[in-house]
C-alpha cells in the first residue's frame, strides 16, 4: 500500500480568489491555469501499521494547518477506499515552496494521486481532480496538467478542473524568484471583503470566455495579455481587503517596469503573479532568451519554464 507520484505546479491566468465554501474549497467563480515544467513535486505515501498519521515536506514534519490540509485529502481518500490504516507521507520539491509558485497545487494534486494509488482506488482524473481540490483548489488543475479549467461547481461532486490544452501549445514562461513568505489563505480569506470584489467578479465570464477563446485559437499575445490584466485585477482586491495585504517586493515592481519598458522596445513581455512577490514573465518561444536576459540584468534569480503534463505515477520512492 505504498505509491509514489508527481506533479507541476501552475501559474494562474485567470486566478481562483476567495472561497464560497471554504470546507470543501469551493470557489466564487471558474479558473485557468497552465502547469510549470520542469518544477516538480514527488510525494510518496504508505498506508500501513503506524503508530500515528505523518507527513514531512522537504524533510521538514509537518503539523497544526499543513497537517489538517493533507488529512483533508487523505481522510477522502481512506473513506473511498474504506481502509482505516495510518498513513507516513514525504513530499520534495525541486524549487523553492512558499513564494508564489504554486507548490501546494503540485504537493497537493501529487498526493491526491499517490494516496488513490497506494489505497487501491479505481478512479478517473476528474476524481482525482476533486480528491486534491480538498488541500488546495489550484491543485485540482496541477491533476489535469498543461492548459487547464477548473470548473467552479455548486457541490463536491462537480468541481474539478478540465483540460483546455495540452504541452504542445507552447509558451514561454521566464520566472522572477522573488523570495517572500506568501499568504494565500489569509488572501483568500479576505478577498470578498475588499470593496473591488463584486466587481472583478461581474468581470470573470468575460475573461474566462475570452482566455479559453485564446488557449483554442492558440493565440499567444491574448493569453499572456491577459494573464497580465488579471493580475492586477487580484493584487488590487488584496491590496484592499481589511488588512490591506501587500505581497509585492520592491524587486516585484522592479521586474513590473521592466516589463513594461520591454514592450515599449518591441519585445513582447507580460507579467502574471499569483498570490505571492515572485513574478512569471510570459512572452513567445523564441523570445525566451532576449526575455530572461533583461530579467536577469536586473540582478534577481530567473527560472525558466515550459508547459507541463498532467500529474502521474512513478516506481522511483522517496523511502
Amino acid at each position: 500500500m505504498k505509491a509514489t507520484a508527481v506533479a507541476h505546479p501552475i501559474q494562474g491566468l485567470i486566478k481562483y480568489h476567495g472561497l464560497a465554501d471554504p470546507i470543501l474549497r469551493l470557489p466564487f467563480h471558474d479558473s485557468i491555469s497552465v502547469c510549470t515544467a520542469p518544477l516538480t513535486t514527488r510525494t510518496t505515501i504508505e498506508f500501513g501499521d503506524f503508530p500515528r498519521d505523518g507527513a514531512a515536506i522537504d524533510r521538514r514534519p509537518v503539523s497544526g494547518r499543513e497537517l489538517e490540509r493533507i488529512l483533508a485529502v487523505v481522510d477522502a481518500v481512506r473513506t473511498c477506499a474504506k481502509i482505516r490504516e495510518r498513513f507516513r507521507m514525504e513530499s520534495v520539491n525541486d524549487f523553492p515552496s512558499n513564494v508564489g509558485l504554486g507548490a501546494s497545487a503540485s504537493g497537493f494534486a501529487a498526493l491526491a494521486m499517490a494516496a488513490s494509488k497506494a489505497a487501491g482506488l479505481e478512479v478517473t482524473i476528474e476524481d482525482i481532480s476533486r480528491i486534491a481540490r480538498l488541500g488546495a483548489g489550484s491543485a485540482t488543475r496541477a491533476v489535469v496538467g498543461g492548459f487547464s479549467k477548473w470548473r467552479r461547481g455548486v457541490s463536491d461532486a462537480d468541481s474539478y478542473a478540465v483540460p483546455l490544452a495540452g504541452p504542445e501549445l507552447e509558451i514561454g514562461i521566464v520566472v522572477a524568484l522573488v523570495p517572500a513568505y506568501k499568504e494565500t489563505e489569509s488572501a483568500h480569506a479576505e478577498a470578498p471583503a475588499s470593496p473591488l470584489f463584486q466587481a472583478r467578479l461581474a468581470e470573470m465570464p468575460k475573461m474566462l470566455a475570452e482566455m479559453e477563446l485564446a488557449i483554442r485559437t492558440r493565440d499567444i499575445g491574448k493569453i499572456c495579455t491577459l494573464a497580465e490584466r488579471d493580475t492586477l485585477l487580484l493584487h488590487g482586491i488584496t491590496m484592499t481587503g481589511p488588512r490591506e495585504l501587500l505581497l509585492w517586493r520592491p524587486e516585484t515592481v522592479q521586474v513590473i517596469h521592466a516589463v513594461k519598458r520591454m514592450r515599449e522596445e518591441g519585445v513582447p513581455a507580460f507579467f502574471s503573479i499569483d498570490t505571492g512577490a515572485t513574478v512569471y514573465v510570459n512572452t513567445f518561444p523564441d523570445r525566451v532568451d532576449a526575455v530572461e536576459s533583461r530579467v536577469r540584468d536586473l540582478g534577481i534569480q530567473t527560472i525558466r519554464c515550459h508547459v507541463g503534463g498532467p500529474a502521474r505515477a512513478l516506481e522511483d520512492h522517496l523511502f
